[in-house]
């Protein structure tokens, strides 16, 4: 049978079933889809492909989903660091988009947000942003899969005025969007403190008619859960749950303020956990106890954040932080074992997002989003177990091949649909309008 291509690899890691490890497979891919895994003898025998790769020091991976960015705030890495979240945001951050935010910026910022995460491996970002029409052309444009969160907040944009215009503008994108195979789409209502009851309850009855997941921060910070308490007397999880959302469409992002009896709540409703280690950490926003809320039956994922509070969209980062931190808040060195850490990159990302039927693990007729990683460096050496290197060890540089539903969008890597020049040109441009002010006219000229 003639197929598009065979990926012949050293080992394929599908995550599931989990801590599977395939010595000398194949993956055949045709049309798109993984259409069979098989040793590399019986593939040949069986298919001839059009394309073959070899890469007999690689370990072929599902594509890595962050389930959580800011994409177009690439361009606004660094640019307030070592702060708090909300001197971050309400100081620098808040305002500069104020400034600086149209569908340019975002265009700009997605593409160079787009080209670092198909280098470290990742095929499919969730992502929550003004402008989603603008992020969307992007993610066709580039090949990625992208989940388009529709932001909502009560307060005025650069994209729209009040929680009604944001609703109204996210669902006419989503409908325009439908049928692109690459782009999904979510209600992505900001935060508690940022949305009130009455936009949260159109956002739960709009989300139910239309089969949309729901996208918010909760519980980020100690002082947004105290706030909310001086308030109204609940905790954010308490509200929302009074109001409905917390079901099995629903991601909280965040989530490192959380005691027994907010997990027992939030397990009860089905909701998914997105964990964003590294931009926690970087912000003191707190932990994410992701050992108890794993055992409490909760499915737990990883997204890097934006840049601007991170630094960075590397997912190899937040696997290796996510386990290394679980095992430290649990006091448990078994805590959030490598196969775990990567499900939580991989498998439960798309879960997540209800992705899961269609990516997230290397199954046959799902679709060929694969990275293959470079394990023949030092260190990378001696390959003992190699799916606990890829996470204590491997780094986002040893990715060289990436494909989303099977086209080569990054070969022994080198990007296939991106000039890299022009987009370094792009994102100095950027450096050079916003630096001034930022650093008071002093810096960047």
């Amino acid at each position: 049978m003639l197929v598009d291509l065979i990926i012949q690899a050293k080992w394929l890691i599908p995550v599931e079933p989990e801590q599977t490890v395939l010595h000398d497979h194949s993956l055949v891919v045709h049309q798109g889809r993984i259409l069979n895994i098989l040793p590399h003898a019986a593939a040949l025998e069986r298919y001839q492909p059009t394309d073959l790769r070899r890469l007999f020091t690689h370990a072929l991976l599902p594509g890595l989903v962050n389930c959580h960015t800011h994409a177009a705030m690439t361009l606004l890495s660094g640019l307030a660091d070592d702060l708090p979240l909300m001197s971050w945001l309400q100081e620098h951050i808040w305002p500069a988009e104020q400034k600086w935010v149209n569908p340019e910026f975002v265009a700009d910022g997605v593409e160079l947000a787009i080209a670092e995460m198909l280098r470290g491996g990742v095929t499919c970002f969730n992502d929550m942003y003004f402008f989603p029409e603008v992020t969307a052309q992007q993610a066709v444009k580039f090949g990625i899969r992208a989940n388009l969160g529709l932001i909502v907040f009560d307060f005025p944009t650069a994209w729209a005025e009040n929680a009604d215009a944001y609703l109204q503008k996210g669902l006419a994108l989503q409908q325009a969007w439908r049928g692109e195979p690459l782009l999904s789409a979510s209600l992505a209502p900001h935060a508690p403190y940022t949305v009130s009851d009455a936009p949260l309850r159109q956002i739960k009855t709009r989300a139910e008619e239309l089969g949309l997941t729901v996208h918010m921060h909760v519980h980020e910070t100690a002082e947004e859960v105290a706030n909310q308490r001086q308030q109204t007397g609940q905790t954010p999880l308490q509200r929302l749950h009074a109001l409905g959302l917390l079901a099995p469409n629903f991601m909280a992002v965040h989530m490192t303020q959380l005691d027994a009896e907010d997990i027992a709540l939030y397990a009860a409703g089905g909701g998914h956990i997105v964990h964003c280690p590294e931009s926690n950490l970087k912000l003191a926003s707190g932990f994410c106890p992701v050992a108890a809320c794993l055992a409490a039956g909760v499915n737990v994922a990883l997204g890097t954040d934006g840049s601007a509070s991170n630094n960075d969209l590397d997912m190899f980062g937040e696997m290796r932080a996510a386990a290394l931190l679980a095992k430290a808040v649990a006091n448990d060195a078994s805590a959030v074992p490598a196969h775990q850490a990567l499900a939580m990159a991989t498998l439960n990302g798309a879960k997540a997002l209800g992705l899961d039927a269609e990516i997230g693990s290397l199954s046959i007729g799902k679709a060929a989003d694969v990275i293959a990683v470079n394990l023949n460096e030092p260190a990378t050496q001696p390959w003992f177990n190699p799916l606990s290197k890829i996470v204590y060890a491997a780094g986002r540089h040893q990715v060289s091949d990436v494909w989303v539903a099977g086209r080569h969008l990054l070969r022994d890597g080198e990007l296939s649909r991106m000039r890299l020049g022009d987009l370094l040109h792009k994102a100095e441009s950027w450096r050079r309008r916003i630096q001034p002010e930022a650093a008071g006219g002093t810096l960047g000229k």
